[in-house]
This record gives structure tokens, sequence and C-alpha cells, in this order.
């Protein structure tokens, strides 16, 4: 292995990569008053219907905490609404709202011109390419620090 390549830090080139990815989404959307992260919690909200916040987390593969930034300025637009579970009155289940409906229709066909966008630049199949390789770093199973 060359130098180069065993003291690349692969982090920070997939942070690099996906902060390029999310600015071309986020430039997008601003029209929509979306940021990709937050039209992402919409558009899962409506495949999967209400759920408690952790469960969401997990879906988008996200912390509490950066879900709940996320959800802070849908929540405030009346996008999202967080309302008891009836099934458990302890829980709390994030739900989208009619407006978040609305909003999420008229912002995909921007994300599909974004989502074009990128296909033509970085070539569809690279693109399918790169979603397969990208879940497989998302499902291996990498050791975590000892604490």
């Amino acid at each position: 292995m060359s130098d180069v390549v065993s003291s690349a830090c692969h982090c920070q080139a997939l942070r690099q990569a996906a902060r390029r990815v999310s600015a071309l989404y986020d430039a997008a959307l601003a029209p929509h008053g979306l940021r990709i992260s937050q039209y992402v919690v919409l558009a899962r909200l409506q495949a999967g219907g209400p759920r408690g916040i952790q469960a969401l987390a997990d879906a988008l593969a996200m912390d509490r905490t950066t879900l709940g930034r996320a959800l802070r300025p849908l929540e405030r637009d009346g996008l999202v609404r967080l309302a008891r579970d009836p099934a458990d009155a302890r829980s709390r289940r994030l739900a989208l709202t009619e407006e978040g409906r609305l909003r999420l229709a008229q912002a995909r066909p921007t994300w599909a011109a974004a989502q074009a966008r990128f296909e033509q630049g970085f070539g569809l199949e690279r693109a399918v390419r790169l979603h397969g390789e990208l879940a497989a770093v998302q499902a291996a199973t990498i050791p975590s620090p000892a604490r």
C-alpha cells in the first residue's frame, strides 16, 4: 500500500464528499425552506408513518441529538407534530402534518432535479455503485474503541 493511500483518512474523505453533495441538495431545496436533512426526515415520515423519535433516528442512522436539531425547525414551522402515543401515554410519536405533506410534495421535483444533477455529473452507473458501497459501509461491523 502506498504511503498516500495508507495515510488518507477515510472518515475525512467521506465527510468532505458528504458536505459537497449536501450543498448541492441544500441549494436546490432552499426555495422550499428545507435542508436535505429535513427533507429526508419528512420523506421518511411520509413513507413509514408516525413513529417514535428513537425509531426514526435508527431508521435514518442518526443519533437522537442530531435528529432533534433537524426536528426543531420542522416542528416550529408546523411540518411535523410530536404527540403522545395513543397506545402508550409515556411515549411520544412524531407525525407529518398536512402542511408537511404539502411542503414535501412541493419540494419533491426540486429534490429529483438535484438527484438528476448528481447523476449527470458523477455518472448514473457510478452513482448506483456508490449507493451500494455506502450501504456496505453502513452495514460493516467496525469495532468501536474501548471505553
